[in-house]
Protein backbone atom coordinates (compact mmCIF):
# COMPACT_ATOMS: atom_id res chain seq x y z
CA UNK A 1 0.00 0.00 0.00
CA UNK A 2 1.43 3.26 -1.00
CA UNK A 3 1.25 6.43 0.83
CA UNK A 4 -0.58 9.00 -1.07
CA UNK A 5 1.79 11.34 0.27
CA UNK A 6 4.78 9.87 -1.13
CA UNK A 7 4.54 8.61 -4.96
CA UNK A 8 6.76 5.53 -5.49
CA UNK A 9 10.91 6.12 -6.94
CA UNK A 10 11.81 4.39 -9.08
CA UNK A 11 15.44 2.33 -9.18
CA UNK A 12 18.11 5.02 -8.54
CA UNK A 13 16.34 8.11 -8.84
CA UNK A 14 16.49 10.51 -5.70
CA UNK A 15 13.25 11.01 -3.98
CA UNK A 16 12.24 15.06 -4.47
CA UNK A 17 9.58 16.72 -2.53
CA UNK A 18 8.21 19.81 -3.38
CA UNK A 19 9.15 22.11 -0.53
CA UNK A 20 6.60 25.00 0.58
CA UNK A 21 7.84 28.22 1.78
CA UNK A 22 8.46 28.00 5.40
CA UNK A 23 5.60 30.10 7.01
CA UNK A 24 6.78 32.96 8.82
CA UNK A 25 4.56 34.84 11.26
CA UNK A 26 3.80 37.87 9.64
CA UNK A 27 4.58 37.18 5.86
CA UNK A 28 1.61 36.27 3.84
CA UNK A 29 1.55 34.86 -0.18
CA UNK A 30 1.49 38.96 -1.54
CA UNK A 31 4.68 39.94 0.36
CA UNK A 32 6.40 36.74 -1.59
CA UNK A 33 4.57 38.39 -4.97
CA UNK A 34 6.57 41.90 -4.20
CA UNK A 35 9.93 39.85 -3.56
CA UNK A 36 9.58 38.02 -6.54
CA UNK A 37 9.04 40.97 -8.75
CA UNK A 38 11.92 42.95 -7.45
CA UNK A 39 14.25 40.39 -8.44
CA UNK A 40 12.66 39.86 -11.82
CA UNK A 41 13.35 43.87 -12.19
CA UNK A 42 16.84 43.53 -10.77
CA UNK A 43 17.52 40.59 -13.19
CA UNK A 44 15.80 42.86 -16.29
CA UNK A 45 18.14 46.13 -15.51
CA UNK A 46 20.98 43.24 -15.08
CA UNK A 47 20.37 42.06 -18.97
CA UNK A 48 19.96 45.97 -20.26
CA UNK A 49 23.55 46.93 -18.07
CA UNK A 50 25.05 44.11 -19.97
CA UNK A 51 23.84 44.83 -23.50
CA UNK A 52 24.48 48.81 -22.91
CA UNK A 53 27.92 47.65 -21.91
CA UNK A 54 28.49 45.68 -25.18
CA UNK A 55 27.55 48.37 -27.11
CA UNK A 56 29.59 50.83 -25.25
CA UNK A 57 32.78 48.26 -25.94
CA UNK A 58 31.59 48.35 -29.37
CA UNK A 59 31.85 51.81 -30.17
CA UNK A 60 35.78 51.63 -27.95
CA UNK A 61 36.74 49.24 -30.61
CA UNK A 62 35.68 51.62 -33.39
CA UNK A 63 37.08 54.68 -31.66
CA UNK A 64 40.28 52.74 -31.41
CA UNK A 65 40.41 51.44 -34.88
CA UNK A 66 39.37 54.83 -35.99
CA UNK A 67 42.50 56.75 -33.77
CA UNK A 68 44.67 53.19 -35.67
CA UNK A 69 43.93 54.18 -38.53
CA UNK A 70 44.71 58.24 -38.01
CA UNK A 71 47.93 57.30 -36.73
CA UNK A 72 48.68 55.08 -39.45
CA UNK A 73 47.67 57.21 -42.67
CA UNK A 74 49.70 60.37 -40.69
CA UNK A 75 52.70 61.06 -42.95
CA UNK A 76 53.87 63.34 -39.73
CA UNK A 77 55.76 61.39 -37.41
CA UNK A 78 54.29 61.62 -33.80
CA UNK A 79 55.25 60.31 -30.40
CA UNK A 80 53.20 60.67 -27.17
CA UNK A 81 55.07 60.55 -23.97
CA UNK A 82 55.06 60.68 -20.46
CA UNK A 83 56.35 63.41 -17.77
CA UNK A 84 59.58 61.66 -17.88
CA UNK A 85 59.43 61.57 -21.90
CA UNK A 86 59.37 57.74 -22.41
CA UNK A 87 57.15 57.19 -25.56
CA UNK A 88 53.75 55.94 -25.05
CA UNK A 89 52.25 56.07 -28.43
CA UNK A 90 53.40 56.49 -31.76
CA UNK A 91 52.77 56.24 -35.44
CA UNK A 92 53.77 54.50 -38.60
CA UNK A 93 55.86 57.40 -39.68
CA UNK A 94 58.11 58.01 -36.58
CA UNK A 95 58.91 53.82 -37.21
CA UNK A 96 59.48 54.22 -40.86
CA UNK A 97 61.75 57.27 -40.05
CA UNK A 98 64.05 56.10 -36.94
CA UNK A 99 63.66 51.88 -38.32
CA UNK A 100 62.05 50.60 -35.21
CA UNK A 101 59.00 49.14 -34.78
CA UNK A 102 56.37 50.24 -32.21
CA UNK A 103 57.12 47.80 -29.52
CA UNK A 104 60.30 49.19 -29.48
CA UNK A 105 59.79 52.44 -28.79
CA UNK A 106 57.18 52.20 -26.02
CA UNK A 107 58.96 52.56 -23.28
CA UNK A 108 62.08 54.31 -25.09
CA UNK A 109 63.03 58.03 -24.09
CA UNK A 110 62.46 60.35 -27.18
CA UNK A 111 66.08 61.96 -26.34
CA UNK A 112 67.97 58.80 -27.42
CA UNK A 113 65.94 58.72 -31.13
CA UNK A 114 68.13 62.06 -31.49
CA UNK A 115 71.68 62.26 -33.88
CA UNK A 116 73.04 64.52 -31.79
CA UNK A 117 73.43 65.86 -28.18
CA UNK A 118 72.41 69.56 -28.78
CA UNK A 119 69.07 68.21 -30.22
CA UNK A 120 68.58 65.49 -27.59
CA UNK A 121 69.06 68.36 -25.00
CA UNK A 122 66.20 70.38 -26.51
CA UNK A 123 64.02 67.66 -26.14
CA UNK A 124 64.85 67.27 -22.13
CA UNK A 125 64.32 71.35 -22.01
CA UNK A 126 61.51 71.02 -23.33
CA UNK A 127 60.04 68.42 -20.98
CA UNK A 128 61.46 70.23 -17.93
CA UNK A 129 59.63 73.37 -19.21
CA UNK A 130 56.90 74.42 -16.79
CA UNK A 131 55.52 76.78 -19.01
CA UNK A 132 54.20 73.96 -21.37
CA UNK A 133 51.52 73.56 -19.08
CA UNK A 134 49.26 75.20 -21.59
CA UNK A 135 50.57 76.72 -24.57
CA UNK A 136 52.78 74.84 -27.19
CA UNK A 137 55.99 75.02 -28.85
CA UNK A 138 58.21 74.54 -31.89
CA UNK A 139 61.68 72.67 -31.60
CA UNK A 140 63.98 71.90 -34.29
CA UNK A 141 65.60 68.55 -34.04
CA UNK A 142 67.67 66.55 -35.76
CA UNK A 143 66.55 62.51 -35.39
CA UNK A 144 68.94 59.50 -35.74
CA UNK A 145 67.96 57.83 -39.45
CA UNK A 146 67.09 53.91 -40.34
CA UNK A 147 70.29 54.07 -42.34
CA UNK A 148 72.06 56.39 -40.04
CA UNK A 149 71.59 59.95 -41.50
CA UNK A 150 70.60 63.18 -39.71
CA UNK A 151 67.10 63.94 -40.72
CA UNK A 152 65.66 67.72 -39.39
CA UNK A 153 62.71 67.36 -38.20
CA UNK A 154 60.50 70.23 -36.89
CA UNK A 155 58.55 69.50 -34.04
CA UNK A 156 55.34 71.37 -32.46
CA UNK A 157 55.23 70.06 -28.97
CA UNK A 158 51.77 70.21 -26.92
CA UNK A 159 50.45 68.94 -23.36
CA UNK A 160 48.63 65.99 -22.91
CA UNK A 161 46.21 66.89 -19.80
CA UNK A 162 44.16 64.46 -17.62
CA UNK A 163 40.61 65.03 -16.64
CA UNK A 164 41.69 67.36 -13.87
CA UNK A 165 43.78 69.64 -15.74
CA UNK A 166 46.98 68.13 -15.42
CA UNK A 167 50.06 67.75 -17.61
CA UNK A 168 50.52 63.92 -17.61
CA UNK A 169 53.08 64.31 -20.55
CA UNK A 170 53.78 65.93 -24.16
CA UNK A 171 52.78 65.02 -27.60
CA UNK A 172 55.55 65.54 -30.38
CA UNK A 173 54.05 66.00 -34.01
CA UNK A 174 56.80 66.84 -36.07
CA UNK A 175 57.42 66.82 -40.37
CA UNK A 176 60.80 65.65 -42.28
CA UNK A 177 62.52 69.03 -43.34
CA UNK A 178 63.95 67.68 -46.01
CA UNK A 179 60.09 66.73 -47.50
CA UNK A 180 58.89 70.07 -46.54
CA UNK A 181 62.58 71.76 -48.41
CA UNK A 182 61.44 69.44 -51.87
CA UNK A 183 57.77 70.77 -51.62
CA UNK A 184 59.23 74.55 -51.14
CA UNK A 185 61.87 74.14 -54.02
CA UNK A 186 58.91 72.25 -56.19
CA UNK A 187 56.81 75.89 -55.55
CA UNK A 188 59.15 77.78 -56.48
CA UNK A 189 60.29 76.38 -59.41
CA UNK A 190 56.61 76.89 -60.77
CA UNK A 191 56.35 80.09 -59.31
CA UNK A 192 59.42 81.20 -61.58
CA UNK A 193 57.77 78.91 -64.53
CA UNK A 194 54.73 80.85 -63.88
CA UNK A 195 56.43 84.62 -63.71
CA UNK A 196 58.35 84.00 -67.26
CA UNK A 197 55.43 82.58 -68.62
CA UNK A 198 53.65 86.17 -67.77
CA UNK A 199 56.47 87.65 -68.68
CA UNK A 200 56.67 85.98 -71.63
CA UNK A 201 52.55 86.67 -72.59
CA UNK A 202 52.94 90.13 -71.65
CA UNK A 203 56.01 90.73 -74.51
CA UNK A 204 53.93 88.68 -76.91
CA UNK A 205 51.48 91.06 -76.72
CA UNK A 206 53.64 94.40 -76.77
CA UNK A 207 55.27 92.67 -80.15
CA UNK A 208 51.64 91.82 -81.28
CA UNK A 209 50.72 96.07 -80.42
CA UNK A 210 54.20 96.86 -81.95
CA UNK A 211 53.46 94.55 -85.41
CA UNK A 212 50.31 96.86 -86.24
CA UNK A 213 52.52 99.97 -85.86
CA UNK A 214 54.79 99.25 -88.32
CA UNK A 215 53.65 100.68 -91.63
CA UNK A 216 52.91 103.98 -89.56
CA UNK A 217 56.12 103.98 -87.99
CA UNK A 218 57.77 103.41 -91.57
CA UNK A 219 56.00 106.86 -92.79
CA UNK A 220 57.04 108.59 -89.82
CA UNK A 221 60.89 107.90 -90.35
CA UNK A 222 60.44 108.04 -93.96
CA UNK A 223 59.75 111.83 -93.42
CA UNK A 224 63.05 113.07 -91.30
CA UNK A 225 64.84 110.40 -93.06
CA UNK A 226 64.18 112.08 -96.40
CA UNK A 227 64.57 115.21 -95.48
CA UNK A 228 67.89 114.57 -94.21
CA UNK A 229 69.00 113.33 -97.16
CA UNK A 230 67.48 115.97 -99.14
CA UNK A 231 69.92 118.43 -96.93
CA UNK A 232 72.61 116.51 -97.26
CA UNK A 233 72.68 116.82 -101.40
CA UNK A 234 72.50 120.24 -100.88
CA UNK A 235 75.05 119.95 -98.64
CA UNK A 236 76.79 118.52 -101.10
CA UNK A 237 76.63 120.66 -103.80
CA UNK A 238 77.47 123.86 -101.46
CA UNK A 239 80.90 121.96 -100.61
CA UNK A 240 81.76 121.78 -104.01
CA UNK A 241 81.03 125.45 -104.97
CA UNK A 242 82.94 126.23 -101.62
CA UNK A 243 85.65 123.97 -103.05
CA UNK A 244 85.98 125.80 -106.60
CA UNK A 245 85.37 129.26 -104.71
CA UNK A 246 88.51 128.75 -102.42
CA UNK A 247 90.47 126.93 -105.13
CA UNK A 248 90.38 130.31 -106.96
CA UNK A 249 91.44 132.13 -103.89
CA UNK A 250 94.25 129.71 -102.72
CA UNK A 251 95.51 130.14 -106.83
CA UNK A 252 96.31 133.57 -106.73
CA UNK A 253 93.22 134.68 -109.05
CA UNK A 254 92.64 138.63 -108.65
CA UNK A 255 90.20 140.35 -107.12
CA UNK A 256 87.76 140.83 -109.70
CA UNK A 257 87.98 137.16 -110.85
CA UNK A 258 87.41 136.28 -107.42
CA UNK A 259 84.02 138.80 -107.12
CA UNK A 260 83.27 137.39 -110.29
CA UNK A 261 83.20 133.58 -109.14
CA UNK A 262 81.49 135.13 -105.66
CA UNK A 263 78.29 136.07 -107.70
CA UNK A 264 78.54 133.35 -110.35
CA UNK A 265 78.85 130.62 -107.67
CA UNK A 266 76.36 132.25 -105.12
CA UNK A 267 78.40 131.69 -102.37
CA UNK A 268 77.00 134.23 -100.10
CA UNK A 269 73.90 132.43 -100.70
CA UNK A 270 75.41 129.17 -99.90
CA UNK A 271 76.81 130.88 -96.56
CA UNK A 272 73.53 132.22 -95.31
CA UNK A 273 71.76 128.54 -96.33
CA UNK A 274 73.97 126.72 -94.42
CA UNK A 275 72.66 126.94 -90.88
CA UNK A 276 68.92 126.13 -91.73
CA UNK A 277 70.42 122.84 -93.45
CA UNK A 278 72.81 122.17 -90.27
CA UNK A 279 69.80 122.50 -88.13
CA UNK A 280 67.43 120.75 -90.32
CA UNK A 281 69.71 118.04 -90.55
CA UNK A 282 69.86 117.80 -86.61
CA UNK A 283 66.09 118.00 -86.18
CA UNK A 284 65.33 115.27 -88.57
CA UNK A 285 68.39 113.25 -86.93
CA UNK A 286 67.08 113.94 -83.39
CA UNK A 287 63.39 113.21 -84.65
CA UNK A 288 64.33 110.08 -86.00
CA UNK A 289 66.39 109.23 -83.09
CA UNK A 290 63.21 109.81 -80.82
CA UNK A 291 60.93 107.41 -83.05
CA UNK A 292 63.77 104.93 -82.57
CA UNK A 293 63.95 105.08 -78.83
CA UNK A 294 60.30 104.81 -78.21
CA UNK A 295 60.26 102.18 -80.13
CA UNK A 296 63.01 100.54 -78.66
CA UNK A 297 61.20 101.14 -75.18
CA UNK A 298 58.07 100.07 -76.20
CA UNK A 299 59.25 96.98 -77.29
CA UNK A 300 62.20 96.24 -74.53
CA UNK A 301 61.46 93.67 -71.91
CA UNK A 302 60.59 95.78 -69.18
CA UNK A 303 62.68 95.84 -65.93
CA UNK A 304 60.16 96.99 -63.23
CA UNK A 305 61.64 100.58 -63.26
CA UNK A 306 59.30 102.83 -61.57
CA UNK A 307 59.78 106.48 -62.55
CA UNK A 308 58.26 109.83 -62.89
CA UNK A 309 55.92 109.86 -66.12
CA UNK A 310 54.05 112.47 -67.77
CA UNK A 311 50.70 110.53 -68.49
CA UNK A 312 49.27 113.60 -70.94
CA UNK A 313 52.57 112.75 -72.73
CA UNK A 314 51.59 109.17 -72.94
CA UNK A 315 48.59 109.55 -73.98
CA UNK A 316 49.62 112.23 -76.59
CA UNK A 317 52.02 109.66 -78.35
CA UNK A 318 49.52 106.37 -77.87
CA UNK A 319 47.16 108.44 -79.96
CA UNK A 320 49.62 109.84 -82.42
CA UNK A 321 51.08 105.78 -83.19
CA UNK A 322 47.93 104.05 -83.45
CA UNK A 323 46.91 106.47 -85.71
CA UNK A 324 49.97 106.39 -87.70
CA UNK A 325 50.02 102.34 -87.59
CA UNK A 326 46.11 101.11 -87.97
CA UNK A 327 43.70 103.93 -87.74
CA UNK A 328 44.49 106.82 -90.21
CA UNK A 329 40.86 107.49 -90.33
CA UNK A 330 39.92 108.36 -86.93
CA UNK A 331 39.04 111.60 -85.01
CA UNK A 332 40.50 111.72 -81.78
CA UNK A 333 38.89 114.85 -79.65
CA UNK A 334 42.37 115.11 -77.27
CA UNK A 335 42.07 118.82 -75.86
CA UNK A 336 45.68 117.69 -73.81
CA UNK A 337 43.63 117.86 -70.13
CA UNK A 338 45.30 118.74 -66.98
CA UNK A 339 49.10 117.98 -65.64
CA UNK A 340 49.24 114.68 -64.40
CA UNK A 341 52.46 112.84 -63.41
CA UNK A 342 52.30 109.32 -62.16
CA UNK A 343 55.42 106.66 -60.53
CA UNK A 344 55.28 103.78 -63.08
CA UNK A 345 57.39 102.31 -66.06
CA UNK A 346 56.66 104.49 -69.51
CA UNK A 347 57.07 101.26 -71.41
CA UNK A 348 53.96 99.89 -69.32
CA UNK A 349 51.86 102.54 -69.53
CA UNK A 350 52.10 103.56 -73.34
CA UNK A 351 51.54 100.06 -73.61
CA UNK A 352 47.86 100.07 -71.71
CA UNK A 353 47.37 103.50 -73.22
CA UNK A 354 47.90 102.59 -76.53
CA UNK A 355 45.66 99.52 -76.21
CA UNK A 356 42.76 101.60 -74.75
CA UNK A 357 43.05 103.49 -77.97
CA UNK A 358 43.44 101.13 -80.51
CA UNK A 359 40.81 98.96 -78.77
CA UNK A 360 38.59 102.14 -79.00
CA UNK A 361 38.98 102.48 -82.98
CA UNK A 362 38.55 98.84 -83.30
CA UNK A 363 34.89 98.92 -81.44
CA UNK A 364 33.93 102.14 -83.55
CA UNK A 365 35.18 101.12 -86.94
CA UNK A 366 32.44 98.36 -86.48
CA UNK A 367 29.60 100.42 -87.03
CA UNK A 368 28.97 100.94 -90.78
CA UNK A 369 28.71 104.45 -91.93
CA UNK A 370 29.92 106.11 -89.05
CA UNK A 371 33.09 107.38 -88.99
CA UNK A 372 35.47 106.23 -86.03
CA UNK A 373 35.75 108.43 -83.30
CA UNK A 374 37.23 108.87 -79.55
CA UNK A 375 36.62 111.54 -76.64
CA UNK A 376 39.74 111.55 -74.37
CA UNK A 377 40.03 113.29 -71.29
CA UNK A 378 42.67 113.70 -68.55
CA UNK A 379 41.90 115.04 -64.73
CA UNK A 380 43.45 115.24 -61.66
CA UNK A 381 40.66 113.97 -58.72
CA UNK A 382 41.39 113.10 -55.44
CA UNK A 383 45.15 112.76 -55.56
CA UNK A 384 44.28 110.00 -58.60
CA UNK A 385 45.47 111.04 -62.31
CA UNK A 386 41.47 109.71 -63.70
CA UNK A 387 42.05 109.21 -67.69
CA UNK A 388 38.45 108.66 -69.10
CA UNK A 389 38.29 106.99 -72.71
CA UNK A 390 34.81 107.26 -74.54
CA UNK A 391 34.02 106.07 -78.42
CA UNK A 392 31.52 106.40 -80.78
CA UNK A 393 30.93 102.28 -81.14
CA UNK A 394 27.86 99.97 -80.08
CA UNK A 395 29.14 99.64 -76.55
CA UNK A 396 30.13 96.80 -74.51
CA UNK A 397 26.99 94.15 -74.38
CA UNK A 398 25.59 94.09 -70.70
CA UNK A 399 26.69 89.80 -70.65
CA UNK A 400 30.59 90.90 -71.77
CA UNK A 401 30.63 93.72 -69.35
CA UNK A 402 31.77 91.32 -66.19
CA UNK A 403 33.96 89.31 -68.70
CA UNK A 404 35.41 92.06 -70.32
CA UNK A 405 39.38 91.96 -68.56
CA UNK A 406 39.36 87.96 -68.47
CA UNK A 407 42.16 86.64 -69.96
CA UNK A 408 41.86 85.71 -74.05
CA UNK A 409 38.08 86.77 -73.81
CA UNK A 410 37.87 88.73 -77.05
CA UNK A 411 34.53 89.51 -79.09
CA UNK A 412 36.47 90.04 -82.30
CA UNK A 413 36.58 87.47 -85.15
CA UNK A 414 39.67 84.64 -85.56
CA UNK A 415 42.86 86.00 -86.20
CA UNK A 416 41.64 89.88 -85.18
CA UNK A 417 42.62 89.58 -81.66
CA UNK A 418 44.02 87.41 -78.77
CA UNK A 419 42.04 88.12 -75.82
CA UNK A 420 44.84 89.18 -73.69
CA UNK A 421 45.26 92.81 -74.86
CA UNK A 422 42.68 94.01 -71.89
CA UNK A 423 43.45 91.38 -69.14
CA UNK A 424 47.29 92.21 -69.27
CA UNK A 425 46.74 96.02 -69.53
CA UNK A 426 44.71 95.44 -66.28
CA UNK A 427 47.13 93.71 -64.59
CA UNK A 428 49.88 95.83 -65.66
CA UNK A 429 47.26 98.87 -64.02
CA UNK A 430 46.88 96.67 -60.76
CA UNK A 431 50.97 96.63 -60.31
CA UNK A 432 50.67 100.55 -60.62
CA UNK A 433 48.47 100.94 -57.92
CA UNK A 434 45.34 101.68 -59.77
CA UNK A 435 42.34 100.55 -61.32
CA UNK A 436 40.88 99.92 -64.89
CA UNK A 437 37.35 99.19 -65.57
CA UNK A 438 34.82 99.59 -68.43
CA UNK A 439 31.02 100.69 -68.63
CA UNK A 440 28.25 101.72 -71.28
CA UNK A 441 28.02 105.88 -71.79
CA UNK A 442 24.14 106.78 -70.98
CA UNK A 443 24.41 108.50 -74.67
CA UNK A 444 26.23 105.60 -76.46
CA UNK A 445 29.53 103.81 -76.88
CA UNK A 446 31.88 102.51 -74.47
CA UNK A 447 33.65 104.17 -71.52
CA UNK A 448 37.31 102.81 -70.56
CA UNK A 449 38.52 104.65 -66.71
CA UNK A 450 41.86 104.08 -66.12
CA UNK A 451 42.89 105.84 -62.64
CA UNK A 452 46.39 106.35 -60.96
CA UNK A 453 47.74 107.55 -58.54
CA UNK A 454 49.68 111.08 -58.87
CA UNK A 455 53.14 110.96 -58.36
CA UNK A 456 53.31 114.51 -56.42
CA UNK A 457 50.65 116.15 -54.28
CA UNK A 458 47.25 117.02 -55.59
CA UNK A 459 46.25 120.30 -56.16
Amino acid sequence: MHDDLHPPTHAGQALRVPMAPPELEGVDESTWLDVIQKMDEVYSQLVADEIALEQKNTELERSQQFIFSLLSAMSDVLAACNEAGQIEETNAALCELVGRSEAQLRGSALAALMADDASAARIRHVLETPALQRGGTVVEVELQGEAGQRVPVDFNCSPRLDADGRRVGLVFVGRPMGELKRAYHQLREAHEALKRTQQQLLHSEKMASLGRLVAGVAHELNNPISFVLGNVHAMRRYSERLRQYLGAIHGGASREQQDELRAQLRIDHVLADLPSLMEGMLEGAHRTADIVNGLKRFSAVDREERVEVDLGGVVERAIHWVRKGTAPVFQVDWPGGEPCSVMGSPGQLLQVVMNLVQNAYDAASSRSGVVPGLRASLQREDGQAVLRLRDNGPGIAPEHLHRIFDPFFTTKPVGKGTGLGLSISYGIVEQHGGSLSADNHPEGGAVFTLRLPLAGPST
